[in-house]
Protein backbone atom coordinates (compact mmCIF):
# COMPACT_ATOMS: atom_id res chain seq x y z
CA UNK A 1 0.00 0.00 0.00
CA UNK A 2 1.22 3.51 -0.81
CA UNK A 3 0.01 6.52 1.14
CA UNK A 4 0.05 10.15 -0.04
CA UNK A 5 3.69 10.84 0.89
CA UNK A 6 4.93 7.89 -1.19
CA UNK A 7 2.69 8.85 -4.12
CA UNK A 8 4.16 12.38 -4.06
CA UNK A 9 7.65 10.88 -4.43
CA UNK A 10 6.59 9.01 -7.57
CA UNK A 11 4.26 11.37 -9.45
CA UNK A 12 5.17 14.93 -10.43
CA UNK A 13 1.52 16.04 -10.00
CA UNK A 14 0.49 18.29 -7.12
CA UNK A 15 -2.75 19.76 -5.79
CA UNK A 16 -5.19 20.31 -7.40
CA UNK A 17 -4.10 17.90 -10.14
CA UNK A 18 -2.96 14.92 -8.06
CA UNK A 19 -5.91 12.56 -8.40
CA UNK A 20 -4.72 9.47 -6.48
CA UNK A 21 -5.21 9.36 -2.71
CA UNK A 22 -3.93 5.87 -1.94
CA UNK A 23 -2.58 2.84 -3.77
CA UNK A 24 -4.08 -0.36 -2.38
CA UNK A 25 -1.98 -2.86 -4.31
CA UNK A 26 0.69 -3.13 -6.94
CA UNK A 27 1.75 -6.37 -8.48
CA UNK A 28 3.49 -7.15 -11.74
CA UNK A 29 1.25 -5.72 -14.42
CA UNK A 30 -1.60 -4.44 -12.21
CA UNK A 31 -2.33 -1.63 -9.74
CA UNK A 32 -5.41 -0.69 -7.70
CA UNK A 33 -5.80 2.77 -6.18
CA UNK A 34 -8.40 5.03 -4.58
CA UNK A 35 -9.58 8.58 -5.29
CA UNK A 36 -12.00 9.98 -2.71
CA UNK A 37 -14.24 12.49 -4.47
CA UNK A 38 -15.30 15.34 -2.18
CA UNK A 39 -17.40 18.46 -2.69
CA UNK A 40 -14.23 20.47 -1.90
CA UNK A 41 -12.68 19.60 -5.29
CA UNK A 42 -12.05 22.88 -7.15
CA UNK A 43 -13.63 21.65 -10.41
CA UNK A 44 -17.06 21.31 -8.78
CA UNK A 45 -17.42 25.10 -8.58
CA UNK A 46 -18.05 25.22 -12.32
CA UNK A 47 -18.91 21.62 -13.26
CA UNK A 48 -21.85 22.05 -12.64
CA UNK A 49 -23.27 24.54 -10.13
CA UNK A 50 -26.24 22.89 -8.42
CA UNK A 51 -25.46 19.47 -9.92
CA UNK A 52 -21.76 18.68 -9.33
CA UNK A 53 -20.27 16.02 -11.63
CA UNK A 54 -16.58 15.09 -11.79
CA UNK A 55 -15.37 15.86 -15.33
CA UNK A 56 -14.87 12.61 -17.24
CA UNK A 57 -11.48 13.74 -18.46
CA UNK A 58 -10.33 13.89 -14.83
CA UNK A 59 -11.45 10.30 -14.26
CA UNK A 60 -9.31 9.37 -17.29
CA UNK A 61 -6.42 11.37 -15.85
CA UNK A 62 -6.74 9.59 -12.49
CA UNK A 63 -6.46 6.25 -14.30
CA UNK A 64 -3.43 7.53 -16.21
CA UNK A 65 -1.77 8.59 -12.93
CA UNK A 66 -2.26 5.07 -11.57
CA UNK A 67 -0.65 3.80 -14.78
CA UNK A 68 2.34 6.03 -14.05
CA UNK A 69 2.64 4.63 -10.54
CA UNK A 70 2.41 1.08 -11.91
CA UNK A 71 5.21 1.75 -14.40
CA UNK A 72 7.41 3.44 -11.82
CA UNK A 73 6.97 0.70 -9.24
CA UNK A 74 7.34 -2.33 -11.52
CA UNK A 75 9.84 -1.39 -14.25
CA UNK A 76 13.50 -0.66 -13.53
CA UNK A 77 13.73 1.45 -16.68
CA UNK A 78 11.01 3.78 -15.36
CA UNK A 79 12.92 4.88 -12.25
CA UNK A 80 14.65 7.87 -13.89
CA UNK A 81 11.75 8.73 -16.19
CA UNK A 82 8.43 10.51 -16.28
CA UNK A 83 5.55 8.43 -17.53
CA UNK A 84 3.72 10.58 -20.09
CA UNK A 85 0.14 9.94 -21.20
CA UNK A 86 0.20 9.82 -25.05
CA UNK A 87 -3.10 8.36 -26.23
CA UNK A 88 -6.58 7.14 -25.35
CA UNK A 89 -8.63 4.44 -27.07
CA UNK A 90 -12.09 3.08 -26.38
CA UNK A 91 -12.94 5.46 -23.53
CA UNK A 92 -16.47 4.96 -22.23
CA UNK A 93 -18.33 6.65 -19.42
CA UNK A 94 -21.01 4.52 -17.79
CA UNK A 95 -22.38 6.91 -15.15
CA UNK A 96 -21.49 10.26 -13.54
CA UNK A 97 -19.08 10.50 -10.62
CA UNK A 98 -20.38 12.81 -7.90
CA UNK A 99 -19.21 14.16 -4.53
CA UNK A 100 -19.09 11.42 -1.92
CA UNK A 101 -18.12 8.73 -4.42
CA UNK A 102 -15.00 6.67 -3.81
CA UNK A 103 -13.35 5.78 -7.09
CA UNK A 104 -11.52 2.46 -7.22
CA UNK A 105 -9.01 2.82 -10.04
CA UNK A 106 -7.77 -0.43 -11.57
CA UNK A 107 -5.02 -0.38 -14.21
CA UNK A 108 -3.56 -3.40 -15.99
CA UNK A 109 -0.62 -3.61 -18.36
CA UNK A 110 -1.59 -4.91 -21.80
CA UNK A 111 1.77 -4.60 -23.55
CA UNK A 112 5.09 -2.84 -23.20
CA UNK A 113 8.00 -2.27 -25.52
CA UNK A 114 10.42 0.34 -24.24
CA UNK A 115 9.66 3.22 -24.12
CA UNK A 116 5.93 2.59 -24.81
CA UNK A 117 3.29 1.03 -22.59
CA UNK A 118 -0.30 0.08 -23.46
CA UNK A 119 -2.67 -0.20 -20.49
CA UNK A 120 -6.31 -0.75 -19.63
CA UNK A 121 -8.00 1.30 -16.95
CA UNK A 122 -11.32 0.80 -15.21
CA UNK A 123 -12.89 3.07 -12.60
CA UNK A 124 -15.53 1.77 -10.22
CA UNK A 125 -17.80 3.26 -7.58
CA UNK A 126 -18.57 0.38 -5.24
CA UNK A 127 -19.06 -2.48 -7.74
CA UNK A 128 -20.40 -0.33 -10.59
CA UNK A 129 -18.12 0.33 -13.55
CA UNK A 130 -18.24 4.10 -14.18
CA UNK A 131 -15.46 4.52 -16.74
CA UNK A 132 -13.12 2.39 -18.84
CA UNK A 133 -10.40 3.02 -21.38
CA UNK A 134 -7.30 1.71 -23.03
CA UNK A 135 -4.41 4.12 -23.06
CA UNK A 136 -0.83 4.55 -24.11
CA UNK A 137 2.04 6.02 -22.18
CA UNK A 138 5.71 6.50 -22.83
CA UNK A 139 8.75 6.80 -20.64
CA UNK A 140 10.54 10.11 -21.04
CA UNK A 141 13.84 10.89 -19.26
CA UNK A 142 13.43 13.27 -16.33
CA UNK A 143 15.24 16.54 -16.71
CA UNK A 144 17.77 17.08 -13.98
CA UNK A 145 18.40 20.54 -12.63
Amino acid sequence: MLEADAILKILPHRYPFLLVDRVLSIEEGRAVAIKNVTINEPFFQGHFPGQPIMPGVLVLEALAQVGGILAFQTAKEAQDHLVIFVGIDRAKFRRPVVPGDRLRLEVSLLHKRHPYWRLRGEAYVEDALVCEMEFKAMLSPRETS
